[in-house]
Formats: C-alpha cells, structure tokens, sequence
C-alpha cells in the first residue's frame, strides 16, 4: 500500500487515518522491536516533514536510514529510480520520499515493491501535511461540514494548497484562497483577503515559495505585510474561535507577525506535534497493520 496522494483515499478512509492519528496522540503503543527499517528519502531540504517522519518512525519502534541527497551518487548521474531501487535492495520496508519534481511516485509505482509514503512532490501534493491540518482542525471544531477556510499566499506554487483545497471540499469545509495577483491560481475560489477574514474559521497562511519562482516577487517584503500579512489588526478581526494555521517554515514578519506567531488563536505548533501522530498512523498503516 502506498500514500501518494489524497484523491486515492475516500473520506471514510480519510476520517479512519485520523481516528487512529488520535489514538496515537492519546497514548496508543505500536512495538515493531527494530525489526522494520524506514528510508527518509529527502531530495528538498526540510526540518518538520523529514524529522517529523523519522521521529513517528522511532516511536513505532522502527529503524531508520535518513538519506543525504548531497553526499550521494546523485551527484554522479544516478536517477530517482535507481535511488529509490537500491533502497529496496538494501531491505528497507518503506520509502518516505519528497522531490521536487510533481508526481514523482509515477516512475516507481509498479516497479518498486515496497510501500512508498509521499512527503512532497514538486508544487503537487503533499497528503500527509493535509492530514495533519484536519486533524488540527478537527481537535477544535469537531467536525469540517459548514466550516470556512481561507488559504492565503502563494497558491499557484504552494502543493499545501493544492492539496488542502481538493480535500477540504471534499469533506464539505468552504475554502476560498487570497494572495498577490500573480500568486492567484485558476478555478481556486480566489478572495480579496480584507473581505473575508472576518467570515471564516480557520485563516491559514503560506509562506512565498521564492525557490520555485522564475521571477523575483514584484512586492517588497514590507508591501507583501501590508497587503497579506496576517498582523494583530487583522487577528483582531477574526471571528471568536477561529484559529490561524501555517504548514511553516514561516517568515516572521513576511506572511506573519512576530508577535502572532504564538497568539492564543495561533494552532501552528499544536500542527508540528499532530504531524508526527499522523505519520505514525500511515507508516503503521503501510507496514502491515490495519487502520
């Protein structure tokens, strides 16, 4: 079994991964005594993703290889396949695997025989941080039919967006999205970010994906605050109850305040600690055990 994007889950399975995310947060033992080893195949830097896995990994009880892209045959030639391969070879039992290039895992599924876990493919998907965001969201709502959302930043180059988006609807949340103009991306339900704050439930902001831009961004950092940033005015504005939410890294300042970044609506550290429940869950998942 492989967890490579969310529109292969129903919103049944969806709601049981969660289920079983909280049980791991309430205290749920799992013990694979050092006999399963799991790859971190990391081709894009990362700290809460990458460390988030190998953390659920050896709370499972589980061995872990944690990959350096940089120190590796990489930098002789050798493909994502072959990588990927020689892992299997060495007797792995799962893959997590972020890359820059979009879908990915369409090269390996059907030629590689263990279970690969997405952690990130390009400006595509990245299902597991989506997972997290629900169950964030569903630890204070209770539910996601009738919720609003507002996604706010760097949607076209953003794969939490993409992600967020396609499965919040599914499980009946209304998300809009805001940004700068050039940042907007079609058929995204796109809003004037003043206008709707106020209406919604959850604000969640993105970072600006300045390495995957062609062009620098047309705004300074300063206008960027002005216009998207979510300050203590603006925080201020928001309904009784509503939460703000950022996948992070964050720019302090940039799409976010200093001095909200940890405000009483902010859920932005309780989402890094529900990442590693949700990895244990799918890496339980994917090793045998049922969810």
């Amino acid at each position: 079994m492989n967890v490579l994007n969310l529109d292969d889950f129903s919103t049944k399975e969806i709601n049981e991964i969660l289920d079983l995310a909280e049980e791991f947060k309430n205290g749920k033992k799992v013990d694979y005594k050092g006999e399963k080893v799991v790859a971190n195949l990391f081709f894009e830097p990362s700290t809460r993703t990458h460390y988030s896995f190998d953390m659920a990994e050896l709370k499972l009880g589980c061995k872990t290889q944690n990959f350096d892209a940089s120190n590796s045959s990489l930098k002789k030639g050798e493909s994502l396949y072959d990588t990927v391969k020689t892992f299997e070879m060495f007797g792995v039992d799962a893959v997590v695997i972020r890359h820059t290039e979009n879908e990915y895992y369409n090269q390996l599924v059907g030629k590689v025989n263990i279970p690969i876990l997405n952690a990130g493919d390009g400006t595509g998907n990245h299902p597991t941080q989506s997972l997290l965001d629900l169950l964030t969201i569903r630890q204070e709502f209770g539910k996601f039919e009738g919720l609003k959302v507002v996604i706010v930043g760097d949607i076209k180059h953003s794969r939490v967006a993409h992600t967020n988006f396609k499965v919040m609807k599914r499980l009946g949340i209304e998300v809009y999205t805001s940004g700068p103009e050039e940042y907007r991306e079609e058929g995204f339900n796109f809003v004037e970010f003043d206008e709707i704050i106020g209406k919604v439930d959850v604000v969640m902001l993105l970072r600006v994906q300045h390495e995957r831009h062609s062009e620098k961004m047309s705004e300074t950092v300063e206008e960027y605050h002005n216009a998207y940033g979510l300050n203590k005015k603006r925080v201020e504005q928001m309904k009784d109850g509503s939460i703000i939410m950022h996948p992070a890294p964050f720019n302090r300042n940039v799409e976010i305040a200093d001095d909200v970044v940890e405000c009483e609506k902010s859920r932005i550290f309780k989402q890094v600690q529900n990442g590693v429940f949700v990895r244990m869950a799918l890496i339980n998942m994917v090793l045998g055990e049922n969810v």
